[in-house]
């Protein structure tokens, strides 16, 4: 392992500096018309000796390569160099795009890989039938669709949309009937079977969404969201019995009790935890709140033990941090009203630029709440098109899987299909998707460049793209030297994925 590492890392680093090279070159040719523009353009007497000092100012008379070999000797030393144009240090700039670009990439990815593969593999193994008919085409269309149309959409529908429906938030009884059609219909084409199966799963569907609409409407929930520790019961449950379902199966009882305990501990400790949260003012504690309670959740699937008590942990251990999650998203949305009401929002919450409103003051949960506000088009927009390529991935790795002689013998011996969907199959589709998950990541660590400039949103695309255009250099490289940087490293965790996936693979080969 260790000596894979460090070939790999040495490579990396010669095909680095090779890089920067090129890079450099390219980039000084690239940027010298955006240098002099607004100079050019000026109707100054002196306009030819401004040139002159600039080009004095940014060493350009100096050869190309040796202007890289002294860029190259700062950056190793930390000098990232100085955008110019502002005066600013390129680490302070970094600092803050890079932050905003996580921001928005942890959120975009995870979500679309989740919701990705999780319909990809249902409609894998749903072949040929309605939903994976329906799947197909909206896969298509959104990865089709332009990014900067769908972010010109969801700032129309989405924020100003949204924003006009809170000043009177009602929902029509036509509307809460055509959504728990939509729904119920999207719920019996996945779950399929016969018609019967199919009706009731339609009726269970079409029944939940009314009755979630319909209290969102009569409880004034639109003015003050909430989820509170009846919601919290409910969707807790709902969501042991999934996780359960998905670990080690309904009929590891140990297993599912251990869930449903850590969701009742989780209802239980409700209000207590919420003096405790009053106490919290930084990311720090969150996630030092969010440790303990994993290490509860999976203190309690070893106290159910079991054949398996490792099994009962990891589903208690899951449904202790969704749980956990939904207490967060709690403690943030009590203060919705206080976030509308503020001054600076004036009642239009979702905004459709920028990554915090300026002057809003509050405390800690406050600026969350704003975080999440700006995060939250952003992301949609993201997670849409990606969801379209993770959903194409994992249906076309997963119809592979599933034809494979093991996948054969497996069922052959008797084995429950979850077993063999969950532990043979799903297991051996994420093989192809190790390599594009990561890649994407660091892709979008470069900057969603036409999101964020949409947005406007200071991030690392955005950062890239305004120093190209003002010629700024130092900024552009350090920029391109991080998203290499970051490339050589994926490539590198995806192999050691790989080796994790399947043991079959490894990495001292």
């Amino acid at each position: 392992m260790f000596s894979f590492i460090s070939r790999r890392v040495l490579a990396g680093l010669a095909t680095l500096l090779v890089s920067t090279f090129a890079m450099f070159l390219l980039v000084s040719a690239a940027i010298r018309p955006y240098i002099f523009m607004d100079l050019e353009a000026s109707t100054s007497p002196n306009k030819q000796q401004l040139i002159d000092q600039r080009t004095l100012d940014l060493d350009l008379n100096t050869n190309v390569v040796i202007r890289y070999f002294k860029w190259l000797g700062d950056f190793v030393t930390g000098d990232l160099g100085t955008a110019w144009r502002s005066g600013q240090s390129v680490s302070n700039l970094l600092q803050g795009a890079v932050i905003s670009t996580i921001q928005l990439v942890a959120a975009a990815t995870v979500l679309a890989v989740i919701f990705g593969v999780m319909v990809g593999i249902v409609s894998a193994l749903r072949q040929y039938s309605t939903f994976d008919y329906l799947t197909i085409f909206v896969s298509f269309v959104l990865y089709s669709l332009p990014a900067f149309w769908v972010a010109v959409l969801l700032k129309q529908w989405g924020a100003i949309g949204f924003n006009d429906f809170l000043r009177d938030p009602n929902l029509s009884i036509l509307a809460i009937a055509v959504v728990g059609v939509v729904i119920g219909l999207l719920w019996s084409l996945a779950f399929g079977g016969t018609l019967r199966r199919r009706l009731a799963v339609f009726g269970m569907g079409f029944a939940a969404t009314a009755v979630a609409l319909l209290y969102l409407q009569l409880s004034g929930w639109w003015e003050e969201p909430n989820l509170g520790p009846v919601i919290i019961a409910v969707t807790g449950a709902a969501l042991a019995f999934a996780v359960t379902a998905l670990v080690s199966g309904l009929k590891n009882r140990r297993a599912l009790y251990a869930s449903l305990t850590t969701v009742v501990v989780g209802v239980v400790v409700y209000f207590p935890i919420q003096s405790v949260l009053r106490q919290v003012d930084n990311w720090l504690l969150v996630l030092v709140l969010a440790v303990v309670t994993v290490a509860v959740g999976i203190g309690i699937g070893y106290a159910w033990g079991g054949p398996d008590k490792g099994v009962s942990a990891r589903a208690a251990g899951i449904t202790a941090f969704l749980v956990g999650s939904m207490v967060f998203v709690d403690r943030v949305m009590q203060f919705w009203p206080a976030y509308l009401g503020a001054p600076a929002i004036n009642n239009r919450p979702i905004p459709t630029i920028g990554n915090s409103t300026p002057n809003l003051g509050g405390n800690f949960w406050v600026q969350v709440l704003d975080q999440y506000t700006h995060l939250l088009l952003p992301t949609i927009a993201l997670v849409l098109i990606q969801f379209a390529g993770y959903t194409r991935y994992s249906r076309a790795s997963m119809l592979e899987v599933m034809s494979q002689d093991y996948i054969r013998t497996a069922r052959a011996k008797g084995l429950p299909e979850r077993t063999v969907v969950m532990r043979h199959g799903f297991r051996n589709t994420l093989i192809p998707l190790a390599t594009i998950v990561p890649i994407d990541v660091i892709t979008l660590l470069g900057g969603a460049i036409i999101t964020e400039k949409v947005f406007a949103r200071p991030g690392m695309g955005l950062l890239f793209l305004n120093s190209l255009t003002g010629g700024e250099i130092d900024p552009v490289m350090a920029y391109l030297v991080i998203v290499a940087a970051l490339a050589i490293i994926a490539n590198i965790v995806a192999d050691l994925i790989y080796a994790a996936l399947d043991p079959r693979i490894r990495v001292n080969a």
